[in-house]
């Protein structure tokens, strides 16, 4: 049973993940690496000793042509014309992360081509998600002759159509899911050129927005002209949750590259509010850190000054501009802490079943999806929150990784007055009365989706090692893998049977202890941990999942281990 306090970490399955060990013995001494890390690095399907050294060291050259991507050729064409002719260029962003980021790449590109450009970022409250008509107003009041998406577009068939009427040309720059009719084809809006990678097909790569635009920018410029773009993408990626692997991988690693360098005013402005001034970044921090300020305009205020900070060149008047943007953070912070307060006690009074449905009038637009991120993790189910406005529901949902939201959405298409988003995510309109109905259906599409052991949360362990095997040769074999995040995780390890010294809770609830088996000890912490003291005993061994890290204090380095996970040795 779930808990209104969330999944139990008793209730997780834990999953270890196990090879032939002789294939792991093969590919540790063929890659020279240990057989705790050649089993990490099967399980993110790098299976020969070619592809390790290609995942561990990715570099630019293994980026693909851009004009693999449907419909670049086309695009580069029209661009170029239009530079050529001396017509105004339109930039048509979106108001989060990865829209933003992407606008600045693309408004980069266009103006080392020699473009006179200008840029639009639809207001959340007032335009709302996407390429929309009052875009179209704003190209045609600026005199542009050519509109350029990006992150956005593939299913506006009615703003395409306003721009065709007025005269202005349209490239759609996207990667978000075509709408598609009965029999599966993409029903694209009316455009000079459509470059999106779901439009190739399954093989297609899965790649953000931000990406997109960066892929381009590197078709219109050449790559090593591109190239210092690629710390916007990365923002962009990390943003958007999009799997850290293949291009992705590439194009993050050297944008992190970039960012710890400093050579972006507004990226190092973001640095210094962000209290990272020293610190080196990586796609982990910059989650909890810089994108969520980035992502705060957009989601209570306007967030066209975004697009002005990652584009300027004044590392002073970026400053400025990078404090309001967390001002605005704060600000939302506090707005969601109270809706989640409220959402919980909803909830307690409601109820769930497959999935979470949630509405008030009282509710924030630009905050409902984090709130549903939340709580689709807590409660592990898919969790839809609406906020409520002249009969209309305007929502963001949250999926679990076993179900496709965007798929099951799809199947009550006929209920709503728009939708739009990833496997994972998705934004969408209907009318508050059919919301019971909508939950009703949903729930039943979630229950023909999934079997019972999708809805338990599974805590899956890269290998099972003894704790002999942790040293730091391993944690810097794990160092190798970074950057680290969605589709490439923090490896974790499990070891069984161990003896917890000295267990007590420090800080704010977290669990120090010292893990031992026979002559090997080592540190560990676990936080916010602290309610697990409650079951140790002198005689209970203990079973741990954990990543183990360098910990440096006083001047001194040792092995610690940052635990994931506990549970009584069976």
């Amino acid at each position: 049973m779930l808990s209104l306090l969330g999944v139990e970490m008793s209730e997780r399955r834990w999953l270890v993940q196990r090879t032939n060990p002789e294939y792991i013995s093969y590919l540790a001494r063929a890659a020279s690496v240990s057989p705790a890390f050649a089993q990490v690095l099967i399980n993110r399907g790098i299976k020969s000793p070619g592809a390790v050294r290609s995942f561990l060291d990715p570099g630019v050259e293994g980026l693909s042509d851009p004009f693999e991507l449907p419909g670049m050729a086309e695009a580069v064409e029209v661009i170029r014309d239009a530079v050529k002719a001396g017509r105004r260029v339109m930039v048509h962003g979106d108001y989060d992360a990865d829209g933003l980021t992407g606008t600045a790449v693309m408004m980069t590109a266009l103006r080392r081509l020699g473009a006179e450009t200008c840029y639009f970022i639809p207001d959340r409250m007032a335009h709302g998600y996407g390429f929309n008509t009052a875009g179209v107003e704003y190209a045609r009041e600026a005199g542009a002759g050519l509109i350029v998406t990006v992150d956005c577009g593939i299913t506006s068939r009615e703003a395409a159509e306003a721009a065709a009427s007025a005269g202005i040309g349209v490239v759609i720059t996207d990667h978000h899911e075509p709408a598609r009719d009965g029999s599966g084809r993409p029903l694209l809006p009316r455009a000079l050129a459509v470059v999106n990678p779901r439009l190739g097909g399954d093989a297609a790569p899965v790649i953000s927005g931000s990406v997109v635009a960066f892929k381009l920018a590197t078709a219109l410029l050449g790559r090593d002209a591109a190239m210092d773009l690629a710390d916007l993408a990365a923002l962009g990626t990390i943003a958007d949750v999009v799997p850290l692997i293949e291009e992705s991988r590439i194009i993050v690693k050297e944008g992190l590259r970039l960012i710890n360098e400093g050579l972006r005013p507004g990226i190092r402005a973001l640095r210094e509010v962000s209290g990272l001034r020293e610190r080196k970044v990586g796609a982990g921090l910059l989650s909890f850190t810089i994108i969520p300020r980035l992502n705060a305009s957009g989601r209570i205020d306007n967030a066209t000054d975004v697009v002005r900070l990652l584009l300027s060149e004044e590392f002073d008047e970026a400053v400025e501009m990078a404090r309001r943007l967390h001002e605005l953070n704060m600000k939302r912070q506090a707005i969601e802490d109270e809706m989640h307060q409220e959402a919980m006690a909803m909830l307690d009074e409601k109820g769930y079943d497959l999935s979470i449905l949630l509405a008030s009038e009282r509710w924030h637009e630009g905050v409902v999806g984090i709130v549903a991120s939340r709580l689709a993790e807590a409660f592990y189910r898919p969790a839809f929150v609406f906020t409520i406005s002249e009969g209309v529901a305007r929502g963001s949902a949250r999926s679990i990784p076993p179900f496709d939201l965007h798929r099951g959405i799809s199947r009550c298409r006929e209920m709503l007055l728009s939708f739009g988003g990833h496997r994972q995510a998705a934004g969408l309109r209907l009318r508050a009365e059919d919301l019971p109905e909508f939950e009703e259906r949903m729930n039943q599409v979630i229950a023909e989706s999934l079997t019972g052991e999708d809805l338990v949360p599974t805590l899956t362990i890269d290998a099972a090692v003894g704790l002999r095997e942790v040293n730091f040769h391993l944690v810097r074999e794990i160092s190798l893998l970074e950057p680290l995040g969605y589709g490439n995780p923090e490896p974790l390890l499990g070891t069984k049977g161990l003896e917890a010294v000295g267990p007590r809770v420090v800080g704010n609830n977290h669990l120090k202890t010292r893990l031992k088996h026979r002559h090997c000890v080592l540190d560990a912490i676990g936080f916010d941990m602290g309610g697990m003291m409650e079951w140790f005993e002198p005689t209970v061994k203990v079973d741990a999942v954990y990543t183990p890290v360098i910990n440096e204090w006083n001047g001194g380095k040792t092995l610690q281990l940052h635990l994931r996970a506990l549970r009584p040795s069976v």
